[in-house]
C-alpha cells in the first residue's frame, strides 16, 4: 500500500521555545504514514527560506517521496504557536506562504502519478478545493481534513461530492448527537465515510448506514498538536488494509471500522506526548518589530 498528501506544509513555530516543528495537516499525514510502516509521497509547494529548507530535510529523513513537489522564491507556510496546559493555541500564520499565491494545479502527469496510490490525502488548508473534481474524474480516492471549517457551508457544498473520506474537529464541547448531526450532514452532501472527533470525548463515525463511536485513549499530553491528523492517518490506513473484503461482507466492515477507529485513537495518544506534531524541532530567532 502507498498513500499521498497533497497540498499544506508549514513549520510550527513555538515561540516561548524559541524551536519550529515541522507540520500541516497534509505533510503531517505523510509522515505519520511513514511512521506507520506504509510508504507515502508529498506534493506541496516549497518557500526559499530557513523554513523551507527544514521541512523538505524532514521528508527526506523520513523517505517521504517529494518529487512533485514545486518551489517558488519567497515565505514557506509557518505558523506562531503557544501552549496553554498541553493544548496547542494558534496565535496567528502566514496563511501558507507561497502556496496562497502559488496553488497547486494538478496536470495529465501529476494524475496519472496520483492515481497509483491507494488515497490521496488533502486538507482546507490547502488551497486543493479546486482540484477536487479532477481527482474525482481521475478515480482517485480522497481523503479531506476539515479541521474546523465544516462550519463553512459554501466548503462542504464545494466539497462532500468529490471526497470519500472527511475528517472534522467539532471540540470537546460537542455532544455525541452534535456529531453524529454533523456527520449525517455532510455524508448526505456526498462523502462516504464521516469522522468527527471530539477531543478528550472521542470521535464518532458515520458510513451512511451506521453510527460508531470510539472513546479516547487519555494520556497526559505534552502537546496536542498533530493529535487530528494522527487519528486521521491511523484510521485511514488500518481502514484500507481491509476494506476490499469489508466491502463484501457487512459483518466484517463493521469489525473493520471498529478496529481501525480503535488503531487511530491509540496512535494519537501517542502523537500527543511529544511537541510539535511528531518532533523534529530546529531552533530559530524570533522576528522583533519595532
Amino acid at each position: 500500500m502507498r498513500v499521498i498528501g497533497i497540498g499544506d506544509n508549514v513549520c510550527d513555530k513555538y515561540e516561548h521555545q524559541q524551536t519550529m516543528y515541522p507540520g500541516g495537516q497534509t505533510l503531517n499525514f505523510t509522515i505519520y504514514a511513514r511512521m506507520l510502516g506504509i510508504e507515502s509521497a508529498y506534493i506541496g509547494v516549497f518557500g526559499t527560506d530557513e523554513v523551507a529548507q527544514h521541512v523538505m530535510a524532514t521528508l527526506d529523513k523520513y523517505q517521504v517521496d517529494r518529487s512533485r513537489c514545486r518551489q517558488y522564491d519567497g515565505e514557506n507556510g509557518c505558523a506562531r504557536v503557544t501552549l496553554v496546559n498541553g493544548d496547542r493555541v494558534f496565535l496567528g500564520s502566514n496563511k501558507g506562504g507561497v502556496l496562497k499565491d502559488h496553488p497547486i494545479e494538478l496536470g495529465d502527469v501529476d494524475l496519472e502519478y496520483v492515481k497509483q496510490f491507494a488515497v490521496c490525502h488533502t486538507s482546507n488548508n490547502s488551497y486543493m478545493d479546486s482540484q477536487l473534481p479532477r481527482l474525482k474524474q481521475a478515480g482517485v480516492s480522497v481523503s479531506y481534513d476539515f479541521s474546523g471549517q465544516w462550519v463553512d457551508a459554501e466548503r462542504v457544498e464545494r466539497v462532500a461530492p468529490y471526497i470519500d473520506y472527511a475528517f472534522l474537529s467539532c471540540g470537546g464541547a460537542a455532544t455525541q448527537e452534535t456529531a453524529a448531526d454533523i456527520c449525517r450532514m455532510i455524508n448526505g452532501k456526498g462523502t462516504g465515510i464521516v469522522v468527527a472527533t471530539r477531543g478528550s470525548e472521542g470521535a464518532t463515525l458515520y458510513d451512511g448506514t451506521d453510527f460508531y463511536t470510539q472513546p479516547p485513549h487519555l494520556v497526559e499530553a505534552v502537546d496536542t498538536l498533530g493529535a487530528g491528523d494522527s487519528f486521521a492517518t491511523a484510521f485511514l490506513i488500518e481502514w484500507l488494509k481491509h476494506k476490499e473484503q469489508a466491502e463484501k461482507d457487512s459483518a466484517v466492515r463493521a469489525a473493520a471500522i471498529q478496529e481501525a477507529l480503535k488503531h487511530a485513537a491509540e496512535f494519537s495518544s501517542k502523537a500527543c506526548l511529544t511537541y510539535g506534531a511528531f518532533g523534529e524541532g530546529k531552533a530559530f530567532i524570533p522576528v522583533v518589530n519595532g
